[in-house]
């Protein structure tokens, strides 16, 4: 079993090396996190055995909670008074682009359980698990939920290279000269100590608070070399990537042009809340529009890492919607089911 675990890792490593090798050559945006991710989504839904085992995804995730955190200066709580304000429009924007996107979905013959709980951006291990409790189809909310935050992860970098000039921050975000990289030790400790205090997200959160922590007072901060990240992004991107086995065919892409169009509808109905984030707070679009895109906090903080676009502005939006639905999810699961119960005695 074992050997069958390493083989199907370096067979992802060197998928997802190919795939970075050759981005790069075509001077593609990201291309140590989109050419490892694209090249084993492609072999994994070939039924190629890639595979990046969790504990080693988990590792890497700290890796980007110390890199997220490090981004935390005294000078950060100056920024802090503005973002109750971006906070509510995130909140405002996550019920309407999920509204539109589980209308679309309802039209493709989705039920409706399956539908709100598919369009739900965030939180998609407890979408799936609260999905199926009140009667969705776990596997379709899986899929849909899987497909979003693959389509937005290709997408944006793309948009953002293509209308902004993103490259000059991204390449001052690939790392310099190594500094306090000792905090790499901390991981082993920080990581299951997340798990045991029950933090969302915990080997990315974890660290993101230790580091934070010692980052607003001035005691350390990681700075990773331009190969560190790059290293980073490669091995999280194989593991995004490898997640779609035994997916193939004709039902694939069924499946990505329904979840392409609720994309498209959920970007659209936060591209407006994310200039009402600019206009009313002065944030960039694209650090707006990255803070509320419906992908996963993990995902969505690599990519704002990768192109030096706000990294902790970002994930505080990131966690911020994660908590909502996490509290909200359940209270609609509790109306669903009054719901049911009610259409069943008629």
């Amino acid at each position: 079993m074992r050997g069958r675990t390493t083989a199907s890792l370096v067979k992802a490593l060197g998928i997802g090396a190919i795939g970075g090798v050759a981005f790069q050559v075509l001077g593609l945006p990201l291309p140590w996190m989109l050419g490892p991710l694209s090249a084993n989504l492609v072999a994994s839904a070939r039924g190629i055995d890639v595979a990046v085992p969790e504990r080693l995804r988990e590792a890497f995730l700290g890796v980007l909670g110390l890199v997220l955190g490090s981004q935390v200066t005294p000078q950060l709580a100056q920024r802090l008074l503005d973002w109750p304000v971006s906070a509510m429009l995130l909140l405002l924007g996550v019920a309407a682009s999920t509204a539109a996107a589980a209308a679309w979905y309802r039209r493709c013959g989705f039920d409706a359980v399956s539908a709100w709980f598919a369009s739900a951006p965030g939180a998609m291990t407890a979408m799936i698990m609260l999905g199926d409790r009140v009667g969705g189809d776990p596997q379709r909310i899986a899929i849909a939920q899987s497909l979003r935050v693959i389509l937005v992860i290709l997408l944006l970098p793309a948009l953002f290279w293509t209308f902004e000039d993103s490259t000059a921050s991204a390449d001052a975000a690939r790392g310099g000269q190594a500094e306090h990289l000792w905090l790499l030790l901390t991981l082993p400790v920080v990581i299951p100590l997340g798990r045991w205090l029950n933090l969302p997200t915990p080997s990315l959160l974890a660290p993101l608070l230790l580091v934070a922590v010692l980052g607003f007072f001035g005691i350390a901060s990681l700075q990773l070399p331009a190969w560190g990240m790059d290293l980073m992004l490669w091995m999280l991107g194989s593991a995004i990537g490898a997640r779609f086995q035994g997916l193939t065919g004709k039902r694939l892409g069924r499946y990505a042009f329904q979840a392409g169009v609720a994309t498209a509808l959920a970007l659209a109905v936060l591209a407006v809340f994310a200039e009402l984030i600019h206009l009313s707070v002065g944030v960039p679009r694209d650090v707006a529009l990255l803070a509320l895109a419906p992908g996963g906090i993990g995902e969505m903080a690599i990519v704002a890492v990768a192109l030096g676009l706000d990294p902790m502005f970002v994930a505080f939006h990131h966690l911020l919607r994660m908590v909502a639905l996490m509290i909200a999810a359940p209270l609609w699961v509790r109306w669903l089911n009054r719901k049911k119960r009610m259409s069943d005695e008629l």
